[in-house]
Parts: structure tokens; sequence; C-alpha cells
């Protein structure tokens, strides 16, 4: 059940991100259209109205922002964060493991104390009713609120994978990998088969 629940705040939390950047893309999308119209009224008219979605790139870099941070446990369960690999693929059981879970603690700890520091942040947004410096003085807690679910998210993902591995299991990300590793050395099998036929 737990299983179920941590496995859909991921999915959840990927969803959103997707969502985000639909809604980046929805914007500039308008915002070009909105520019191609104005100029057409120019061409016609001779008069330019100025058509546009106010605070655009700002309301853009918001959503952008919400995106990255909405994606990393999700990225992060699937294998797709940058990982260094040289040292620990040369190592084989327990010093994997606890090399694994090193990285895991120290990757927990670094995310909980920027989404402890986001956190307050945002609270002083709120409290100090700070607002963006657009045409639309957005309140500077909602996208930062943004941020904040992602690194909570993110460090339940990464303490998920901890205990997994302290209890002997394989973290989420390397299932991934190797899942990846499998389907690449059967597609080059393939294609080499290929070849010699």
């Amino acid at each position: 059940m737990l299983r179920k629940g941590l496995d859909w705040l991921y999915a959840a939390s990927g969803a959103a991100s997707a969502v985000f950047l639909i809604l980046i893309c929805g914007i500039v999308s308008i915002q070009i259209g909105l520019r191609a119209l104005d100029n057409l009224i120019y061409l016609i008219s001779g008069t330019r109205y100025g058509l546009m979605i106010p605070s655009a790139a700002e309301i853009s870099g918001f959503f952008l922002a919400a995106a990255s941070f909405l994606a990393l446990a999700y990225t992060l369960r699937h294998g797709g964060h940058i990982r260094v690999n040289l040292i620990i693929r040369n190592l084989k059981g327990p010093a994997r493991r606890m090399t694994e879970i090193f990285s895991l603690a120290v990757a927990f700890l670094l995310t909980a104390f920027f989404a402890w520091n986001v956190l307050w942040m945002v609270v002083d947004s709120w409290q100090f009713h700070e607002v963006s410096y657009g045409i639309v003085p957005v309140p500077l807690w909602i996208p930062q609120s943004s941020m904040l679910i992602g690194l909570v998210i993110l460090a339940i993902a990464l303490l998920d994978d901890l205990i997994v591995v302290m209890r002997g299991g394989d973290p989420s990300y390397r299932r991934h990998e190797e899942a990846e590793a499998a389907q690449a050395s059967e597609e080059a099998l393939a294609e080499e088969i290929e070849r010699e036929v």
C-alpha cells in the first residue's frame, strides 16, 4: 500500500512537471500568435495594438522552475539523473552497497537541508508579501512553493531508495539503468546479426 502511494506520488510529480512544460509551450505559442496578429493588423491598418500576454517571459520562467523541480523525483526513480559511476561500477557486494548507502544518505541530507531553507524562503515571501517585478505582480511564494514541493518529493524518493538499499535491495535507478543496458546490448547484438546476414 505504501509502495503504491509512493509510486503514485512520484508519477504525479512527473505528470505535473509535464503539465508545466505544456503550459510553457502554450504561453509561447499564444505570445507568438499575438505578435503575428499585431503585425498583420499593423500592415492592414497602420496601427499597433501591442497584443501580448503580460509578463509572459516571467510566468514561463516560473513554470520552467516548477517543471524542473517537480521532475526531480520522477527522474531519479527512472535513472534519468546524471551519475558518475566511475568508482561504483567497479565495486561488488558489500563495498558497493555501503557506497550506495553513503551516496544516498548524503544526497538525502543535502536535499532535506535545501528543502528546509526553501521552506523558510517561501514563509518569508508570504509574510512580507513579496511580489515579482513584472507587469503582473505575482506573489513570489506561489512559484517558490513548486520548488519546495519538488524538493520534498525528491527527499522522499532519496529516503525511499536509501531504505531499500539498507534492506539489501537495489535502488530504483539501478533497475532502470540495468534494463537500459540490457536493451542496448540486445540492440547491438541485433545489429551485429544483421551485418553478418
